[in-house]
Formats: structure tokens, C-alpha cells, sequence
């Protein structure tokens, strides 16, 4: 079989968001998905076949304080407002297609971080409304900016902790090859947080999870690693950015946002060929 996987990287997913575009205006399906992060919620648009709904939003409301700001997370605990990102965005403001998304027979899975034993918790989501939108929000809820998600007596948090690239875990369920999306342009080293001192001290009762964030740094460089050599053996197909994207996680210009949307568009175009390709050796 032949997966998807979605790496996160907050406003970076923009870039994510234009690749799937093109893949869904050409008609590309694959086997199953796996997200983390903003790969969960903007690639969940792949999943309604809701073409340009990812980028509509995101410049609609990019400097709306209830989306993304620092009165919200003064006033509900959330950097992200779990209310409007999840309730009213979705279900009044730019209505997601939930009835498409059930109907995919293709399985969608997404990425959370048990922040109790500092393990990755992989979550097949059938459905993104219900019981299963705590997940999509528990797996973009990053750490320190989010109120933890309570879910089946677990506190979760972004799985970009544990697995921001999590193609070992598709691999082992089956998933052989997998067209991999990243959000960091070629030769990227993530480097350990200036943040890790403050991260232990807040996250004291969690001291899973802060060991699991100071060793984040070196595990994703070790993924990435990875993914190169399953890329030599022809087992996955990575497209990345040419270059850096030249934006925060928690960006708010819209030109910057259209831009690495654009981005994501004409990288997929240009790999287009090469992909179909790829695809075809698995038939």
C-alpha cells in the first residue's frame, strides 16, 4: 500500500496545503494518510476533497484574534482558539465537508503525544466531527501555548513531540510506500529549543514528556535521515520546500501565507511526472 504522510510545522502547513491541492485536482488518491500537527488539520482537506478550503480560511482569518493570538491564549488557555478553530470555523464559518470525509473508504490517522508517558499515540480517525474532532485539535495543540486534551484518560498534546514525521509508524501497519510532505527545504537540522529549561520547569509533572521534547531535536533529524534512505531505495517520494519558507509557526501575514501556498503548488506541479511515476511502480 501506498501512504500519505503529513508533517506539521503550524502556518509552514500552508505549503502542505498546496500540494494537496494539486494532488486532488489531478486526481491523485493514495491508500491512507497520517498527520501530525497541521498536517492533521489542513491535510484532513485532502481527505473531503475540498480544493482550496485550507488557504481560504487561512488568509480569511489569519489576523482574526479568536484564530491565532496572544489574547486568546490569555483569555482561554489556547494560542489557537479551541472554540473557533474547531467549532465555529468548521461548522458555520468555512463548513467542512464531514459527510465527504466519512465516506472515504481511505483510512486517515492522526498523531498525538501522551504527555503522561511521552509516547506517540497513533489515532485512526473514521470521522472528524463526534468523538473525533478532540483528536485532530489534541494533535495542533503545541506545547505551552494549549490546554491539554483529555481523551479516553489521556492528557495529549502535539505529536510533532514524539513523531513529527511519523513514516516508521505507516510503514508497520503496512503502508510499504509512502509519498512523504515536509515542511523544511533539504539539508534543514533541527536544533535543540532555547526554550528546554522553561519546558522542564513548566512540564515538571510531566517528566516523560519533557525528556521526550529536549531529545526532539535529535529524533527528527534521525527521521529525516530515515526517510532519505527509504527515498534511495525508492520507497518514498519526499517533496519539500526549495527553500526556507521565511515565516513563523504562528504567521499572520497573509501575502507570507499565499506565498508558501504557492510554493507547495508549484513544487507538486513541477514533481508532478515524477510522482505519477512513483505510483505506478506500485501497480
Amino acid at each position: 500500500m501506498t501512504g500519505l504522510v503529513l508533517e506539521g510545522g503550524a502556518m509552514r502547513g500552508l505549503f502542505t496545503a498546496g500540494v494537496l491541492d494539486v494532488l486532488m485536482e489531478n486526481g491523485i488518491v493514495l491508500d491512507g494518510t497520517i498527520g501530525v500537527s497541521a498536517g492533521a488539520v489542513f491535510g484532513c482537506n485532502y481527505q473531503t476533497g475540498q480544493i482550496g478550503r485550507t488557504l481560504r480560511y487561512n488568509l480569511r482569518f489569519c489576523r482574526e484574534w479568536r484564530y491565532c493570538s496572544l489574547r486568546s491564549l490569555l483569555l482561554t488557555g489556547n494560542l489557537y482558539g479551541a472554540k473557533f478553530c474547531y467549532w465555529d470555523l468548521p461548522m458555520e464559518l468555512d463548513k467542512m465537508d464531514y459527510p465527504a470525509y466519512a465516506a472515504n473508504p481511505h483510512p486517515f490517522y492522526v498523531v498525538c503525544t501522551d504527555m503522561e508517558t511521552g509516547e506517540a499515540v497513533y489515532k485512526h480517525c473514521p470521522e472528524a466531527d463526534g468523538e473525533y474532532r478532540d483528536w485532530f485539535r489534541a494533535s495542533a495543540s503545541m506545547p505551552l501555548v494549549s490546554r491539554m486534551v483529555e481523551i479516553e484518560g489521556r492528557k495529549l498534546l502535539d505529536g510533532g513531540i514524539v513523531d513529527s514525521v511519523p513514516i516508521r509508524y505507516f510503514e508497520s501497519i503496512g503502508y510499504d510506500r509512502n509519498v512523504v510532505i515536509l515542511t523544511q527545504p533539504e539539508g534543514f537540522v533541527k536544533t535543540a529549543s532555547h526554550g528546554l529549561p522553561l519546558m522542564k520547569a513548566l512540564l515538571r509533572r510531566y517528566p516523560k514528556a519533557a525528556q521526550a521534547m529536549a531529545r526532539r531535536h535529535e529524533v527528527y533529524n534521525e527521521t529525516i535521515a530515515y526517510i532519505a534512505q527509504r527515498e534511495n531505495a525508492g520507497a518514498a517520494f519526499v517533496i519539500r520546500p526549495p527553500k526556507d519558507l521565511g515565516m513563523s509557526r504562528t504567521e499572520h501575514d497573509p501575502v507570507r501565507l499565499a506565498s508558501a501556498y504557492n510554493t507547495g503548488r508549484e513544487e507538486a506541479e513541477r514533481r508532478l511526472e515524477e510522482l505519477k511515476a512513483f505510483l505506478a511502480e506500485q501497480k
